[in-house]
């Protein structure tokens, strides 16, 4: 069985292909659909810019309203895809995320990136390579280290299972998309 098309591109979130030049491309792109990146840091950093520019730009502020955006119903499920993210983060769909930026805790938006990287690409919670989340925040933002925990885990007081619980509550081949 080959990997997941966002890992094989190093795209985990699968950006559609749009014109922009994004840092870190790959500089033959053979995907006809979705950008390929050099790494997946690359990767995941286009994806926090992304969800930086729905912030700014177009003032989605909550998980809620970035992932209707980032999967509309006409394409996605949107409404099952928010609240699988929702379970695996342990985040409040309507909760006011902190505008994304060099100067923010960013542990709220790795957990948000990691969730969406099993929903996108049909992962297992413990697959997701947290690592590389955490050098594309720092490709994002230069100059901000970062000090995400390296597998984040929901907060106790929003949720009440242990990441291996929800997934076994999960079908994740239900949430493979591409």
């Amino acid at each position: 069985m080959s990997s997941p098309r966002g890992i094989r591109n190093n795209n985990p979130l699968n950006i559609r292909i749009n014109g922009t030049k994004w840092e870190g491309l790959c500089p033959v792109q053979t995907d006809k659909s979705f950008f390929q990146f050099r790494t997946m840091a690359y990767g995941y950093r286009a994806a926090i810019k992304t969800i930086q520019t729905y912030f700014n730009k177009y003032g989605l502020k909550t998980i809620r309203r970035i992932i209707h955006r980032w999967a509309p119903p006409c394409e996605n499920d949107t409404e099952n895809y928010i609240r699988t993210v929702l379970l695996i983060s342990g985040l409040g769909g309507m909760e006011n995320l902190p505008q994304p930026s060099r100067k923010v805790d960013e542990e709220r938006l790795v957990r948000l990136i990691g969730a969406m990287t099993c929903v996108e690409c049909g992962i297992r919670y413990k697959e997701v390579d947290w690592n590389a989340i955490r050098k594309g925040y720092e490709l994002a933002f230069p100059g901000k280290r970062s000090y995400a925990r390296t597998k984040p885990v929901p907060q106790e007081s929003t949720i009440n299972l242990t990441p291996d619980e929800i997934e076994d509550l999960l079908m994740w081949d239900e949430y493979r998309y591409w």
